[in-house]
C-alpha cells in the first residue's frame, strides 16, 4: 500500500495515477471513434483494478471515472433506442410519422450534443483535480462501482 506523506498530502505518483483514470477514459474514447462509451468506462475500471489496494484517493478518482462513463454510456443508449423508436414511427407511417417524429428527432441529436460536451469538459476538470491532489465527484453520476 502506498503511504501518504506526513502532511497528509497526495503524493506524485498517487496524483498521475488518479490523473489517468480520468484522461484515459478521454483518450480511449477519441481513439476508438467512441466505440458505444464502452472505451472510456475501461480506463477507469482498468486503473481501479491496478490500484485499488494501494491508494484510497487513486481508488476513488478510478470510480468515479468509471462510474461517470458508465452513466453517460447509459444514456447514450437510451438515446439510441429512443432514436430507433422515433424511426421505426416514421417507417410504419409511411413517412407521414415525420411530422412528429423530426421535432423529437433533432432534440435527441440535442441531448446527445450535450451529453458530449459535458462528459468532455466534466472529464478535463476531473483530471485537473486529479493532478492538484484534489477530490472530484462529478456532478451527475450512478454510482454502482463503490
Amino acid at each position: 500500500m502506498m503511504e501518504p506523506t506526513q502532511t497528509g498530502e497526495v503524493r506524485q505518483d498517487e496524483r498521475w495515477w488518479a490523473a489517468s483514470a480520468h484522461a484515459g477514459a478521454l483518450l480511449l474514447a477519441f481513439l476508438t471513434s467512441w466505440m458505444a462509451g464502452v472505451a472510456g468506462m475501461v480506463a477507469g475500471l482498468v486503473v481501479y483494478l491496478l490500484m485499488r489496494d494501494r491508494s484510497a484517493f487513486v481508488a476513488e478518482h478510478a470510480r468515479e471515472a468509471f462510474n461517470f462513463n458508465l452513466t453517460l454510456f447509459l444514456f447514450a443508449a437510451g438515446l439510441a433506442v429512443a432514436a430507433l423508436l422515433l424511426l421505426g414511427a416514421t417507417v410504419l407511417t409511411l413517412g407521414l410519422g415525420a411530422v412528429l417524429t423530426l421535432p423529437v428527432g433533432i432534440v435527441l441529436l440535442v441531448l446527445a450534443g450535450i451529453a458530449a460536451v459535458v462528459w468532455l469538459v466534466c472529464g478535463i476538470m476531473a483530471t485537473v483535480k486529479a493532478l492538484d491532489g484534489q477530490r472530484w465527484r462529478y456532478p451527475f453520476s450512478l454510482r454502482l462501482l463503490r
